[in-house]
């Protein structure tokens, strides 16, 4: 069970250290501005000019069932690439200096099939907030088929689900884009409907969008291609399950973890902890540290600076982290970095413990 309340943090000794590690991340972004924009710019350029060029190629070239699978295999790719490194800092205002032309940039995402008035309702006002605070969290609670929370409501079918949720992984986008949007839209018992009341031109920016990216992604190369619609839908496919599993790669492992903890509020909506002991507490680094998890993956490896920092663009996250691990080391703060493998592993030993119903970690309740 979960409070109504909204959850409010302690107020402990972690805010005046949080200033103190605020004014050093603050610092080493100023030194570096000037270095790191130019890399800013080239992404918000060059990526969506990847994706157009692409879908393009799909257009011309795709009579050739290999050249359109490909071509549709590399939107997929780029669909996560933009969405981390141009969409994601769009929405925290760290892309562009302007909020106008970020709050514009941000419509790319209802272009790529995605709904960003309820992406950004989700991940600013809860996810960010109230990481793994169930019943506030809405990137961890998003399915009833899956137990991610430890005090969650439990049904037989989760005594299976670190066995049939791996295989439905690859239907993530799928999910996100044609279903769950729509319940967040029209199920008012949904997590977001506590923090707003969606307006009318929301419903009808959401089936414009929705049309308009199936149109163009399945209807249109059946029309221009004249290939069946089996094989546009079949490629359109492809594109989902790529973007799925690359996406999941990112997206699983920060929080999703049999090393993360999940707090719980009291009656009273407080919760065990001060703000940042709880970023720290539920959120873990990847080890993997290289020129394509910088460029291309927006250093989601990074997690616990985005956390902690949001209003910093992510080319800043490598020079931040190492900020944070010295902090925290000498505090005594939580800090947590793991391989990706090991990330994965103990994702699925998360699944595999909440598929039970008594959870020996139920001390905190």
């Amino acid at each position: 069970m979960f409070t109504l309340k909204k959850p409010s943090f302690q107020k402990t000794f972690d805010a005046q250290l949080f200033q103190e590690l605020r004014q050093k991340v603050n610092e080493t972004v100023s030194v570096l501005e000037s270095e790191r924009k130019p890399e800013i710019t080239v992404k918000a350029i060059l990526f969506p000019l990847l994706y157009i060029t692409f879908y393009a190629s799909a257009l011309l070239w795709g009579s050739n069932t290999y050249v359109l699978y490909g071509c549709y295999a590399m939107l997929g790719f780029l669909l996560v690439i933009i969405f981390l490194n141009l969409i994601h800092d769009a929405v925290h205002q760290t892309l562009f200096k302007s909020k106008r032309v970020n709050n514009w940039y941000v419509h790319f995402f209802d272009i790529m099939g995605a709904n960003s008035y309820i992406w950004k309702i989700r991940h600013i006002r809860l996810h960010h907030n109230y990481p793994n605070v169930m019943g506030w969290d809405s990137d961890i609670e998003q399915s009833d088929i899956a137990r991610i929370f430890p005090h969650g409501s439990y049904s037989k079918m989760h005594k299976y689900q670190h066995i049939y949720l791996p295989l439905l992984y690859p239907f993530y986008l799928i999910n996100w884009l044609l279903i769950r949007d729509f319940k967040d839209f029209f199920n008012k018992k949904k997590i977001i409907w506590k923090v707003t009341t969606i307006p009318t031109v929301e419903y009808i920016k959401l089936f414009l969008f929705k049309a308009f990216f199936l149109f163009y992604m399945i209807v249109l190369p059946v029309l221009f291609l004249k290939v069946s619609f089996a094989t546009a839908f079949t490629a359109f496919l492809v594109m989902m399950f790529t973007a799925s599993i690359i996406s999941l790669l990112v997206l699983l492992t920060p929080h999703a973890s049999s090393e993360s903890e999940f707090p719980l509020p009291d009656a009273d909506g407080k919760m065990p902890s001060g703000w940042l002991v709880h970023q720290l507490s539920c959120t873990n680094d990847i080890k993997e540290d290289n020129w394509f998890t910088r460029f291309f993956m927006g250093c989601f490896n990074y997690h616990i600076a985005h956390h902690l920092f949001p209003a910093v663009n992510h080319v800043y996250y490598p020079e931040v982290t190492k900020i944070i691990e010295q902090f925290t080391a000498e505090n005594h703060l939580p800090y947590r970095r793991f391989s990706l493998a090991n990330s994965l592993k103990k994702h699925y030993q998360l699944l595999k413990r909440n598929a039970v119903r008594e959870n020996i970690f139920e001390e905190t309740m």
